[in-house]
């Protein structure tokens, strides 16, 4: 068992585990909306299929939100 840190939370992990594999394990929704960093770095959608994750890393999911707009006058 190895031990890693997502969000902030410690959590005990299976390897070997990829990226993708740890998004679904943590039921992430619309995981194409997700951007992940390991250990401060940021990893390629198109990665996360290989990205093999390592005991002790810490990985984030970042969720970037639209909007933020100047508000029409009344």
């Amino acid at each position: 068992m190895a031990k890693i840190i997502v969000n902030g939370e410690n959590q005990d992990v299976q390897l070997p585990l990829t990226v993708a594999q740890l998004i679904k394990q943590n039921k992430v929704t619309q995981p194409e909306m997700v951007s992940v960093q390991v250990n401060e770095e940021f990893i390629e959608q198109a990665d996360f299929e290989t990205k093999q994750l390592e005991d002790g890393d810490f990985v984030d999911f970042l969720y970037f939100m639209g909007g933020g707009g100047t508000p029409s006058p009344p």
